[in-house]
């Protein structure tokens, strides 16, 4: 389906049963509000709707304060999914997540329902609503290649991905060693580039709306720097100190996250405050680069500016327009 097709928009009715709707963007632009903001605007209009989280770090149990994850009352009402289904332990895999985002979507539509996926993780998004398979594992391969990261480190590593599949190299970069190892291993069980390289115009897995939120970086930058300082003032430290117990360091995913590293280097005493906090800072600035930049790549997503006073109704008209469309096209 193109969400582009130039059809008048109409009322959403039982055709809004097949069409997926993914709101993404960069950190801090407002993603989880305006879907609350939609859902709810479709409930009124007699559509139910559910929300599917597409945070890698939201799916962490505990994991709250440093992914601004919406407590039950914010929810306003709203059923979410995939919130708080991993302990800190478990090591996140897009492939595993995308299993359980469709599964919870096809439910959802089962339902009679409207899922709304929201979320910044750019792989996440993409190997739900695209047609992203992922080839499967060797644990005799797998077991080799981290033993080769162990001893040689990732340097070497990133080398030979670059030698292979230097795109996926680009994108991986040169310290990210569990994902280089994961690169390496497609490569040599099927011959062909890393997959996680997506195509410029990509096959959707069902007929979806893809809504952008964007804020100009000027504005989005002091935004952010806020939210991180924000984070440590309502007690990301204590938070992470919390999840030591829960084994957190022990997690090859969780251990990692932005602020969470940072928070746990001022537990240890490894990063004074004032540290911790600009570090986090920048690491988050230049994620949220990457988001953009993940996102630009498809050109049927629908950008809205995410102060706009409409911006409610200006996602409503292009969910509309896609339901209209997908209706046409599958009418007898």
């Amino acid at each position: 389906m193109s969400p582009e097709k130039p059809v008048p928009a109409e009322p959403l009715g039982s055709a809004a049963l097949q069409v997926l709707i993914a709101i993404v963007g960069s950190t801090g632009t407002g993603k989880s509000e305006l879907s609350l903001d939609l859902a709810e605007r479709l409930i009124e209009r007699g559509q139910p709707a559910e929300i599917v989280n597409a945070d890698a770090m939201q799916l962490y149990r505990g994991m709250d304060i440093g992914t601004a994850k919406l407590t039950l009352a914010e929810r306003r009402g709203i059923p979410h999914h995939l919130l708080d289904v991993l302990e800190v332990t478990a090591e996140a895999t897009v492939s595993n997540y995308q299993t359980d985002a469709r599964a919870a979507i096809t439910e959802i539509i089962a339902r009679g329902a409207v899922p709304i996926l929201v979320g910044g993780s750019g792989l996440y998004v993409s190997s739900v609503v695209f047609d992203f398979r992922f080839p499967g594992t060797d644990p005799e391969l797998r077991a080799r290649l981290e033993a080769e990261l162990i001893d040689s480190g990732p340097g070497l590593m990133y080398a030979r991905l670059q030698a292979v599949d230097p795109q996926a190299a680009q994108s991986i970069g040169p310290s990210n060693g569990r994902r280089l190892v994961r690169a390496l291993e497609i490569v040599e069980l099927t011959g062909a580039p890393h997959l996680a390289a997506l195509p410029d115009e990509p096959v959707y897995w069902r007929a979806s709306v893809l809504l952008g939120l964007r804020t100009a970086r000027e504005q989005l930058t002091p935004r952010l720097d806020a939210r991180v300082e924000r984070m440590w003032a309502v007690g990301i430290v204590d938070e992470a100190r919390g999840l030591l117990a829960g084994g957190i360091e022990d997690g090859v995913t969780a251990s990692r996250a932005i602020g969470y590293a940072q928070a746990l280097g001022q537990v240890h005493g490894t990063l004074g405050q004032a540290e911790a906090i600009e570090a986090t800072q920048q690491l988050t600035r230049r994620y949220a680069r990457r988001q953009v930049s993940w996102f630009k790549r498809y050109a049927h997503t629908h950008w809205i500016e995410s102060d706009a006073a409409d911006r409610v109704d200006d996602a409503l008209a292009h969910v509309d327009r896609a339901v209209t469309a997908e209706y046409a096209a599958t009418a007898p």
